[in-house]
């Protein structure tokens, strides 16, 4: 297997950022003549540099090169037609003979090939769907553990923490144990006389095994809010005439708009990205834009690992769009956090 080389100007870069973060770590000390608060934060800021900011920028760099090091639009090119690189490859000379035949490039199997688009809009339709799904689950529960007058709120809070401090991917591998043909499921139908149901290798196994991941970061940015808010609020709409109804559709909900935004960006982002769950649960039949991104990656021709590139840069501005959303409607981060 061919190796992936890094370009030279991204080892210099790596030196030249650790560098400068030692100097200015250092004339820092030297001109507070100490260390104050903010300077433990620069660990931190040195990890986000090494391990985040210059890892976007080779994914950019590799997007639009070649394995030459060309600039290309090419791997863009393929992300809308599969078959581009395919096409490109091929003696343009023998494509004009079979022309010649009356055999078309659809004939050939060369057509253009939109698996990559049809991948993405179906990874986002899973998302949308896993995303909704967690929103109509998530609210109830996290109004409830916000409720005041339930005392066991606090407890569920705790069995919704408790499964996150398990491996992501032990928790998927524990849910396909569950619903696999021998399963607890099916052992269950089986007793209740209703014979033993196709449950794993299916698109519904993969958007049970998202929500069932995701559900708690739609629950708990919902419940912050909802804990921080003013009861005093309830109290005075209620005297006004209000119902409980009302009091949630006039008070409540819009109160609760930050935590559910908040929410829908933590369970859509991760959610549209993943990969794991759809091999386990879905047996390799279901097939996201995680999955097809790791495909290029694992791929040994050079070339896809640069069109594989182009894919996770599409998928980063993605996620970004949906990060100036969290902003625009949270930009004081209201809904943030686990707990």
């Amino acid at each position: 297997m061919t190796s992936f080389q890094v370009p030279g100007w991204g080892y210099v870069l790596m030196a030249v950022g650790f560098a400068a973060f030692i100097a200015l770590l250092i004339a820092y000390i030297v001109v507070n003549r100490g260390f104050k608060r903010p300077v433990f934060a620069s660990p931190y800021v040195l990890w986000i540099i090494v391990f985040t900011v210059i890892p976007c920028l080779l994914v950019a760099y590799f997007s639009f090169t070649d394995p030459a090091g060309n600039f290309t639009l090419d791997n863009f090119k393929s992300f809308w037609d599969a078959n581009y690189n395919t096409r490109k490859g091929i003696d343009p000379a023998l494509l004009q003979q079979y022309q010649d035949m009356g055999l078309s490039l659809d004939d050939l199997g060369l057509g253009r090939n939109p698996i990559n688009i049809d991948t993405l809009v179906f990874s986002l339709w899973m998302a949308f769907l896993c995303t909704a799904i967690c929103l109509l689950l998530g609210y109830p529960a996290a109004h409830i553990m916000a409720d005041r007058e339930f005392r066991l709120g606090p407890t569920l809070v705790v069995l919704f923490v408790v499964p996150m401090w398990m491996n992501f991917l032990l928790r998927t591998i524990a849910l396909m144990s569950i619903m696999e043909d021998g399963g607890l499921i099916n052992t269950v139908l089986n007793w209740l006389g209703f014979g033993p149901a196709k449950l794993l290798n299916t698109t519904a196994a993969v958007q049970v095994g998202m929500v069932y991941n995701f559900l708690p970061f739609m629950v708990f940015p919902i419940y912050n809010v909802l804990n921080k808010m003013d009861y005093q609020l309830s109290e005075a709409a209620m005297d006004l005439g209000c119902n409980k109804w009302k009091i949630f559709y006039k008070v409540t909900l819009p109160l609760s708009i930050p935590g559910v935004v908040s929410g829908i960006t933590m369970v859509f982002m991760p959610a549209v990205t993943t990969f794991y769950i759809s091999r386990l649960l879905g047996g390799g039949k279901v097939q996201l834009f995680g999955d097809l991104i790791e495909a290029k990656f694992l791929s040994t021709s050079l070339n896809e690992w640069n069109v594989g590139s182009a894919l996770s840069l599409v998928m980063m501005v993605l996620i970004l769009l949906s990060l100036g959303l969290l902003q625009k409607a949270d930009p004081k981060g209201e809904g943030g956090g686990i707990i």
